[in-house]
């Protein structure tokens, strides 16, 4: 790979796990509720990310729709929530297995077919999923985990709307400047539990100008130097760098169920991936 995609698709992937680190640091560590982060991160996100459309094209109009917006925010609400209670690595990998099989579900549903080796790789990656999720001492706590799960399929089910959708920093500026009125209604709901300091504003700002809107920017600049395969197998690496960041940044343990449900997930994904590849090639 030349040098100008790899490095943007290392900082794209830090960007992406720091959106966990920032996340969780900030509902553990700052008075900040996790409405309000959801609604700064997207407020945030939509107008750098608006900004980065104007300087690069000053008259392109912006895309999306709606029903990506509404999906934009499931992930951003459910995501913000689990964090209330899940460490980073925990929660990076069942949102990471969460989008990539509900991806292969609709995948399924829409009539592809899965060879022997992608049949093993799902069935393992679920099974992953599964074990860390099973009660014992050390398992998530269940709603937190259902949540993170919703982000993950919120997050599938918006990438799989963008598909085909022409220029993907327009979409995804049109889609982050729609979702964030959406999250709105969520504030108001839970106005008399709103809470917030100049640390937690600042994750929450960071979270959605740098590792969302920058990030998703520099994502988007590396995907004309990958291959298909390149782009889904190198995400793998996501969880494994928030899990890394929560135990060297957090003080978070990387506990031996967490690791082999990693292990068993990622390498179940990358089976599939791998599959496709070779079908292709």
């Amino acid at each position: 790979m030349p040098p100008r995609p790899l490095l943007l698709t290392a900082l794209a992937m830090l960007a992406f796990a720091g959106n966990s680190l920032l996340c969780r640091l900030a509902l553990r560590e700052t008075a900040i509720d996790a409405a309000s982060f959801t609604a700064l991160r997207l407020v945030s996100g939509a107008l750098v990310l608006w900004l980065l459309l104007r300087l690069r094209s000053p008259r392109q109009a912006l895309a999306g729709n709606w029903a990506g917006a509404l999906a934009l925010f499931t992930y951003a609400a459910a995501f913000s929530f689990a964090y209330l209670q899940l460490e980073t690595g925990v929660g990076a990998l069942l949102l990471f297995g969460a989008v990539q099989l509900s991806m292969l579900a609709w995948g399924l549903w829409r009539g592809e077919r899965l060879g022997l080796a992608a049949a093993l790789g799902t069935a393992l990656a679920a099974g992953g999923l599964l074990a860390l999720l099973l009660p014992s001492a050390s398992a998530p706590p269940l709603t937190a985990a259902l949540l993170m799960l919703l982000a993950g399929v919120a997050w599938g089910g918006y990438s799989l709307l963008g598909r085909g959708q022409g220029d993907a920093l327009a979409m995804t500026a049109g889609n982050f400047l729609r979702a964030a009125p959406l999250a709105a209604p969520l504030v108001l709901a839970l106005l008399p539990q709103l809470n917030w300091d100049a640390p937690g504003l600042l994750y929450a700002l960071l979270s959605g100008a740098v590792t969302s809107g920058v990030g998703y920017a520099i994502w988007y600049s590396a995907l004309p130097g990958l291959r298909a395969s390149q782009a889904a197998t190198v995400q793998l690496s996501v969880p494994i760098l928030a899990a890394l960041g929560g135990s060297l940044l957090l003080g978070e343990s990387l506990t031996l169920r967490l690791t082999l449900s990693a292990a068993a997930v990622l390498g179940g994904i990358a089976l599939v991936l791998g599959s496709r590849q070779r079908a292709g090639s």
